[in-house]
């Protein structure tokens, strides 16, 4: 039986989450994308609707989908409505697309908790749409900032402990 799993996630550009995420333990693969949008084939300049995503792939013996969602939620600013960093609109909203009840339960208890710490200053606006296709990015924004060390982010680990 396998422990690989994939989680998709949406939290600001693309690129810092994917570069921070890369490097946690149990993490496999990680792809940038679109999700969550109207059209089909979406692009960089066309994916109306689409937040720029992360398709997580994970060896579950090694870390969970909870704790993904921990380190998600201490990387970007949870509590901004379609903005992270001076990304605006709703590809840059934050996002969980959960594929099923269990991942619709979890994540919506982490946005319990992350509001009960009081860490943020603000709720969490996260939202929790059902996964419907995952659409990898064009090949130039696939591990942008390895090819592009200086390369602009917005993604940062904001505390040094975890929610949970």
């Amino acid at each position: 039986m396998s422990n690989t799993k994939k989680v998709y996630i949406a939290g600001g550009c693309f690129w810092g989450m994917e570069d921070l995420f890369r490097v946690r333990k149990g993490i496999l693969e990680t792809e940038v994308g679109y999700i969550g949008g109207e059209n089909e084939n979406p692009t960089y300049k066309n994916h109306p609707g689409h937040a720029e995503g992360i398709e997580i792939t994970f060896d579950n013996s090694q870390t969970s989908f909870k704790e993904i969602l921990d380190y998600f939620f201490r990387i970007h600013n949870p509590t901004t409505v379609d903005r992270q960093g001076n990304d605006m609109g709703t590809s840059y909203r934050s996002a969980i697309f959960y594929q099923n009840d269990e991942e619709k339960a979890v994540a919506q208890e982490m946005i319990e908790i992350v509001n009960a710490s009081n860490k943020w200053k603000a709720k969490a606006a996260t939202t929790l749409e059902a996964y419907t296709t995952f659409w990898p990015a064009e090949p130039e924004h696939q591990d942008y900032l390895q090819k592009h060390p200086n390369g602009y982010t917005c993604h940062f680990e904001r505390f040094e402990e975890g929610f949970v």
